[in-house]
């Protein structure tokens, strides 16, 4: 059966609503490590998926849940040393003071059940997010996702904030103090929520900004953001969901770049590394004010099969020191995309830390004119063609996204580079450019 049929079988029974990456969409059989093989056996480097955190397949994580699996998988209303060892281990890595863990099973489920506690407990009903942002599909947290749907469809108690990009938002690297134009900005659209009736309940913060980069925000502007939320009588939700578990290097959590303690924390994909596993992690005094109202249970959310996978993505990243490896081949990554960057004109700008970049692709430097939608589309498929896989991502669409599995190492950033380098000469050929 060719990939071409079975994507018509997919579309026929799944529904139009699903998308591919590339041009010719991909029918992948097997993984390992940093490496996806396709039906026809040819071998690619995954440069994208941050969903296998320790990689893909990693063997003491399968083990721990081929055994859990073959033992016993019940729920949270029963005991379990393995759920109650996972919560341990998840609080030991936050600040002192989050130290409860609510368990879901993925992000939408973590920032949805977090705002429904920020708006309990705060008593308001707003919230705020930036521009551009994604934070999931519930009915709820489908709202804060401001890039899946029109504007005019906002509701009134959500503030809208300018996302930090300091290549192409209105304050740049070339400006003076970038942070305060920015937190200008944001304290406006807190003005005009309370002139609609709402203070804030929570601000979800992505301390990537992942939908529109990722980004590296002025270093005073994230922490300004959150104190000016607090002072108006909202939470701060960290959504660490694509930044959480050493993505962003040696931090554990991508708040820990900004000086700031959140009042709560989400974080899913990373976490099972493939085994669909969240949590909502806060302090005690919010989540005994919250239940003294409400209970919370999720069928599958903290079972022992999840809860024996989750602990050993732990031990795998600590034993493996990923942390430490994130840290040091992401710089190494960074100076690479730099000199990349010099060769290229159609690189406008390169941001990120730790293992998770964004290449923001433009057709006209001087004018920064986003890729449009096809034309990135088509550059990823150019890649995968050259035996590495990418994603987007951007507020038009135009960066090319890079978010490698933890294990990924300087061998493996060259060739991911080497390949990105052929992918744009071609491109550039292509279109009669440089």
């Amino acid at each position: 059966m060719t990939g071409r049929t079975l994507a018509e079988r997919r579309s026929k029974v799944l529904g139009p609503a699903y998308e591919h990456f590339f041009d010719e969409p991909l029918h992948l059989v097997r993984g390992e490590g940093v490496w996806l093989w396709d039906k026809a056996g040819r071998k690619y480097l995954d440069c994208y998926n941050n969903v296998p955190s320790t990689g893909h397949c990693h063997p003491d994580v399968v083990e721990a849940l081929s055994n859990q699996a073959a033992t016993l998988n019940t729920n949270t209303r029963y005991l379990h040393e393995a759920i109650v060892e996972f919560g341990e281990m998840i609080t030991a890595k936050l600040p002192e003071g989050l130290d409860v863990c609510m368990l879901v099973c993925t992000g939408t489920e973590a920032n949805d059940l977090a705002v429904q506690i920020a708006r309990h407990v705060t008593g308001n009903y707003g919230a705020v997010v930036s521009e551009a942002s994604y934070h999931g599909n519930s009915d709820l947290v489908l709202k804060l996702s401001t890039d899946v749907y029109p504007v005019e469809e906002r509701p009134d108690w959500l503030a809208v904030t300018e996302p930090p990009n300091l290549y192409r938002g209105p304050f740049t690297r070339a400006d003076d103090g970038p942070g305060a134009g920015y937190m200008e900005l944001a304290r406006r659209e807190l003005d005009a929520l309370g002139a609609r009736g709402h203070a804030p309940a929570a601000l979800l913060l992505e301390p990537m900004w992942e939908s529109n980069g990722p980004m590296v925000a002025p270093a005073d502007y994230p922490k300004a953001l959150c104190d000016e939320v607090r002072a108006r009588g909202g939470l701060i939700i960290s959504d660490e969901v694509q930044a959480g578990y050493c993505r962003t290097g040696k931090n554990w959590w991508g708040f820990q770049h900004y000086d700031i303690i959140p009042d709560i924390v989400t974080c899913g994909k990373p976490m099972g590394a493939g085994h669909p596993l969240a949590m909502v992690a806060t302090r005690r005094d919010i989540a005994e004010k919250f239940a003294r109202k409400y209970s919370y249970f999720n069928t599958f959310a903290g079972n022992p099969v999840s809860a024996q996978v989750g602990k050993a993505v732990i031990e795998v990243i600590d034993g493996e020191k990923l942390g430490e490896n994130c840290e040091n081949t992401g710089n190494y990554f960074n100076a690479e995309l730099a000199k990349l960057q010099e060769k290229h004109d159609l690189i406008g700008d390169v941001q990120g830390r730790g293992l998770f970049y964004g290449i923001d692709l433009v057709t006209d430097p001087a004018s920064k004119t986003p890729f449009t939608r096809d034309e990135i589309r088509h550059l990823g498929s150019l890649i995968v063609d050259e035996g590495v896989i990418t994603g987007t991502c951007g507020r038009y669409g135009q960066v090319l996204k890079l978010r490698p599995p933890l294990v990924f190492s300087r061998e493996h950033a060259d060739i991911a580079v080497a390949a990105i380098d052929r992918g744009l000469t071609r491109f550039a050929a292509e279109r009669g450019g440089s």
